[in-house]
C-alpha cells in the first residue's frame, strides 16, 4: 500500500496519473469500507503529493501564480461541486466516455510530435481566457467526481491554450491539482469518514514519491516528460477501457 502510495507521487508529479495506481491499492487493500471513504482517504494522500511536487517545481520552474492562483480557485469550486456528484450520480454513466477522451489526447500528442518542446506562454486573449477558465471549469468538476486522467487533461490545456512546454505544463497542472484535491477533500471531510491516519501516512509516501519524481523530471527535462506522458496516457487508455466496457 504505502509502496504503491510512493510510486503513484512518482508518476503524478511528472504527469499525472497517480490515481491509477493509488485508488485500486486502497480498493484492494480495503474491501470492506465503502467507495467514498477510500476516495476521500486518496485525496488526503494526493493533496500532500501535489502540494509537495507544487513546493518542488517553484524552485526552478517559474510559475505565473498572478495568472494561475485564479484559476486555482475556479477548480477548487468545481471540484467541490464534482464530489456533491458522487451519491447521486452513477460513475458507470462516464466510464466508457473517459478512454475514448483519452485517445483523443494521445492522439493529437502523437500527431503534433512538436507539441510542448517548447516554452513560449501565449498573450491570453479574452477568447483564450475564456477557453482557459471553463477548461479549467470542467477538469475540475470531473476530478471531484471521477478523477482518472486529470492530470493528463490539465497537462494538454497548459500547452495548447497556454503554450507551455511539458516541464512547465506539469508544474501548472500540479497547481490546480492541489486545488480539485482539495476541493473534494472539504466535501469528502464533511460528508464521509476520511481515514485520517491512512491518507496521512499515504501523504507522506506520495510527497516523498514526488520528490524523487520531480528530481527525475528535472534532470532529463521536456523530452523525458513527454515520453512518461505519452506512457501514462496509454496505460489511463488501457485501465478505464477494462473498466468502462468491461
Amino acid at each position: 500500500m504505502l509502496g504503491a502510495a510512493f510510486f503513484a507521487g512518482f508518476v503524478d508529479s511528472i504527469v499525472g496519473g497517480g490515481g491509477l495506481i493509488q485508488v485500486p491499492a486502497l480498493l484492494a487493500g480495503y474491501p470492506n469500507i465503502a467507495p467514498q471513504e477510500l476516495l476521500g482517504t486518496n485525496k488526503l494522500g494526493g493533496i500532500c503529493g501535489t502540494g509537495s511536487a507544487v513546493y518542488r517545481y517553484a524552485r526552478f520552474v517559474r510559475i505565473p501564480w498572478r495568472s494561475l492562483l485564479p484559476a486555482a480557485g475556479l477548480a477548487f469550486l468545481a471540484a467541490l461541486a464534482g464530489a456533491s456528484l458522487v451519491s447521486r450520480v452513477p460513475a458507470a454513466v462516464f466510464r466508457p466516455l473517459v478512454p475514448i477522451m483519452l485517445v483523443g489526447v494521445l492522439a493529437y500528442v502523437l500527431w503534433r510530435k512538436d507539441l510542448g518542446a517548447v516554452h513560449r506562454p501565449a498573450i491570453l486573449s479574452r477568447r483564450r481566457s475564456v477557453l482557459a477558465s471553463a477548461g479549467i471549469c470542467v477538469i475540475g468538476l470531473y476530478d471531484g467526481f471521477f478523477g482518472p486522467g486529470t492530470g493528463s487533461f490539465l497537462m494538454l490545456l497548459f500547452i495548447r491554450v497556454h503554450g507551455f512546454d511539458f516541464l512547465h505544463a506539469s508544474a501548472a497542472a500540479r497547481l490546480i491539482n492541489v486545488a480539485t484535491n482539495a476541493g473534494a477533500l472539504v466535501y469528502f471531510g464533511v460528508h464521509a469518514d476520511i481515514h485520517w491516519a491512512v491518507g496521512l501516512c499515504l501523504g507522506v509516501c506520495s510527497a516523498s514519491g514526488s520528490i524523487a519524481g520531480i528530481r527525475t523530471a528535472r534532470r532529463h527535462g521536456t523530452g523525458f516528460v513527454r515520453i512518461v506522458f505519452i506512457a501514462v496516457v496509454s496505460a489511463l487508455i488501457a485501465k478505464t477501457a477494462w473498466d468502462g466496457f468491461r
